[in-house]
């Protein structure tokens, strides 16, 4: 079976967007009135728990490395570029040719899930979806702040495919630190410099991925040379790479 994207078969009129996306937002609107109002704002930030996709996950990994040891030696694609990037012998004695394959198709999965991730956006509001909703609200509904182009954060309360919420960087760190602290040794490393510079874990997804050559959505010249002095930050205080604290990211919900 070949994976098709999903596609909406009944797609909204660009009146029945606006009036969806004014209902969503005045939806959250109140949600976030509530929320102030008790210090509880879990609704604002959903995670599925992890065992719920844990069997779905372990398929998906069992499938990778039988495809990756079977594509190491079968002729193709895959062993030719294998052959053509050939290791330094000390490399090549403690990286099997498998495992090599397992490392490009898991980087490959990596860059086939930011885009599909980023076509559920797409999937009510069409191809500018998220200017639409930037274009949808003039305040943030968590600090009450005007929200301006520079600063403007898109956060899925959910990630079932409804759209993003427009937040203020603060009112996206507001949500985040109120709702995700991690207690590992990362979390108990990182929260204190997070805090002591009004940063968000947002900002460190995107640092990352700027560091590691990978595409990054949002944020202005300035923002994003900021996300990065925080990934670098980061980096020094927990001794890990790029990959190992965007892993530390994933593994905890962070920052999408």
């Amino acid at each position: 079976m070949n994976y098709q994207r999903p596609v909406n078969e009944n797609p909204l009129t660009a009146e029945e967007r606006v009036t969806l996306l004014s209902d969503f937002l005045n939806h959250y609107q109140k949600i976030a009135e509530d929320a102030k109002l008790n210090g509880n704002f879990e609704k604002l930030n959903r995670k599925l728990p992890r065992d719920a996709a844990a069997n779905v996950l372990d398929r998906i990994g069992a499938l990778l490395l039988e495809e990756a040891a079977l594509l190491s030696e079968k002729d193709g694609s895959l062993k030719n570029f294998l052959d053509d990037n050939p290791m330094p012998n000390t490399l090549d004695q403690h990286l099997p040719r498998k495992y090599r394959a397992f490392c490009l198709l898991l980087n490959s999965l990596k860059q086939w899930l930011s885009a599909e991730q980023a076509a559920t956006d797409r999937y009510l509001l069409g191809g500018v979806a998220r200017q639409r909703i930037r274009d949808a609200a003039t305040v943030c509904i968590i600090t009450g702040n005007p929200l301006s182009e520079s600063v403007i954060e898109l956060h899925h309360p959910v990630r079932d495919g409804r759209p993003p919420i427009p937040l203020s960087n603060a009112g996206h760190s507001l949500i985040e630190t109120k709702t995700q602290v991690p207690r590992d040794e990362i979390g108990t490393t990182l929260n204190p410099i997070k805090k002591a510079g009004t940063r968000s874990w947002t900002m460190l997804r995107r640092g990352l991925l700027l560091l590691s050559g990978q595409e990054a959505e949002g944020g202005t010249i300035n923002s994003r040379a900021s996300a990065k002095s925080f990934a670098r930050i980061s980096m020094r205080a927990t001794n890990e790479n790029e990959l190992d604290l965007l892993a530390w990211l994933d593994e905890n919900n962070l920052g999408e």
